[in-house]
This record gives C-alpha cells, sequence and structure tokens, in this order.
C-alpha cells in the first residue's frame, strides 16, 4: 500500500498563490510517476499535471499551463504543486494520485 497526504490548501485572493504538498509513505515513491487532479463542485474529477519518477519530465493541463509547477523531491518522499496567478475556477479539492492511489484532497478556494 501508497499512502498519500495533501497538505497547503487554503483559502486565497485571485492572484494569489499557493503551495501543495503530497507525502507518500509505504512504497518506494520514486518508482512512481506522480499527478495532480482536482474536482470542483458538481464537476467531474479533472488531470492538472504529471511528473515522471525522476522529475526530468512534466506534464499540464492546458487551463494552468503557465501559472502550475509540479515537481518532487525522491528524498523526502513528496510531490508537490506550485500554483501561481490564481484564478476563482481554480477553486477545487486537490488530490494526489498514482497508480490505484490517491490521497484524501486539499480544499483549495480562490476568492474574486
Amino acid at each position: 500500500q501508497l499512502q498519500l497526504v495533501e497538505s497547503g490548501g487554503g483559502l486565497v485572493q485571485a492572484g494569489g498563490s499557493l503551495r501543495l504538498s503530497c507525502a507518500a509513505s509505504g512504497r518506494t515513491f520514486s518508482r512512481y510517476a506522480m499527478s495532480w487532479f482536482r474536482q470542483a463542485p458538481g464537476k467531474e474529477r479533472e488531470f492538472v499535471a504529471v511528473i515522471n519518477r525522476s522529475g526530468s519530465t512534466t506534464n499540464y493541463a492546458d487551463s494552468v499551463k503557465g501559472r502550475f509547477t509540479i515537481s518532487r523531491n525522491n528524498a523526502k518522499n513528496t510531490v508537490y504543486l506550485q500554483m501561481s496567478s490564481l484564478k476563482p475556477e481554480d477553486t477545487a479539492v486537490y488530490y494526489c494520485h498514482t497508480d490505484d492511489y490517491w490521497g484524501q484532497g486539499t480544499q483549495v478556494t480562490v476568492s474574486s
């Protein structure tokens, strides 16, 4: 089993920044590509960003490209999502994900 625990969510004004963290435990973190997803009220869960096992390759949803940055620290078993220039439409619960594993989510609310 791989346990994923997100943190760092909160309330921020439009244009602001937040950094989310996802701490992994239970298995060898560096063996997994890691992703962030989000789910807004009344909407389906959607892909946000992914990073490969070494951290050398990343990919983003068009809606966040240029504003969000995914990174990881394999020594700390943690993946991050730096979010900048936040918009009200970024409001959602953000989830860390790999293989069959999901974290519990962290709420991000962006006020206009």
